[in-house]
């Protein structure tokens, strides 16, 4: 239990930090960037210490990955809620450019803020862990210097699971883009919660560029260009294929629909109306 306390005690410090981190770059609501970095950093902060409660609780704490799964579930469900104007994930925020809703510029910075607030919320953690608060930040403090990466399969598989998982998610996204933030937050929560416990024992389903940088990419066992197949070329493919089948084309490529054919609608001329109405 007091490895849970201490937890929950990491979540609250930060969501606060993000919450002061919003009310300082709160001067530019309508910039991306001022978005994205709190957005990424509570994102990213809550997933490595959630990951930690996965791995390390269950020795610890008796903490099974059911519990891990409800507090992700919990903290999702939150972060949608709060951050609603952003993504916390790159491949989402390049889908809103190939979806022409976002300018380059805007994706840029984006991309930015996603990676710099992953940094952050690295940094964050690691003082955290470090203070040692429970016997889980304790194991985990030593286990920094010789991490396991959460590619737990060869790089094929796991570029598989990734780009399964990637285009299960965006496909999903898309269906309830538009629906009432009371119903699609939560089940878009759910679908990432559920595509994390799916795939722990493969990739952990992480689906987000700057937050498998930060998880895994300084682990051993694999090289740069073997996580960046896994961890980024894979979901922007899953999340490429995603798009071409929900609209069945790319908007930023291509204006013409080549999965799905359009009915023409013919409209009648207004003269022709009338001349039909004076006949009978």
């Amino acid at each position: 239990m007091p490895g849970l306390n201490a937890c929950l005690g990491f979540l609250l410090a930060a969501a606060a930090l993000g919450a002061f981190t919003r009310a300082l770059l709160g001067l530019h609501p309508g910039n991306r960037f001022s978005q994205e970095l709190p957005a990424s950093f509570v994102l990213v902060a809550s997933r490595l210490e959630i990951q930690t409660l996965m791995e390390v609780g269950q020795w610890v704490g008796g903490f099974g990955a059911d519990v891990a799964s409800s507090v992700l579930f919990v903290v999702l469900v939150v972060h949608g809620a709060v951050y609603r104007c952003a993504t916390g994930n790159p491949c989402v925020t390049i889908m809103e450019y190939l979806l022409c809703r976002e300018g380059a510029l805007s994706v840029l910075a984006g991309l930015a803020a996603h990676f710099l607030g992953a940094w952050l919320a690295q940094l964050f953690v690691h003082y955290y862990w470090s203070l040692e608060l429970s016997d889980m930040h304790m194991i985990r403090n030593l286990m920094m210097q010789a991490c396991s990466p959460t590619l737990r399969v060869s790089v094929y598989q796991g570029a598989f699971t990734e780009g399964v998982c990637a285009l299960a998610f965006h496909l999903f996204y898309l269906s309830v883009q538009r629906a009432p933030a009371t119903f699609g937050v939560p089940v878009v929560a759910l679908a990432l919660a559920f595509l994390s416990y799916a795939g722990f024992d493969y990739t952990s389903g992480l689906i987000n560029p700057s937050l498998a940088y930060t998880l895994t990419f300084h682990c051993p066992g694999f090289t740069l260009l073997e996580y960046t197949t896994v961890f980024w070329l894979a979901p922007l493919a899953g999340m490429a294929v995603a798009l071409f089948l929900h609209c069945g084309h790319i908007p930023r490529l291509f204006s013409r629909n080549l999965l799905y054919s359009q009915k023409t609608r013919f409209r009648v001329p207004t003269e022709v109306k009338i001349k039909a109405g004076k006949v009978k």
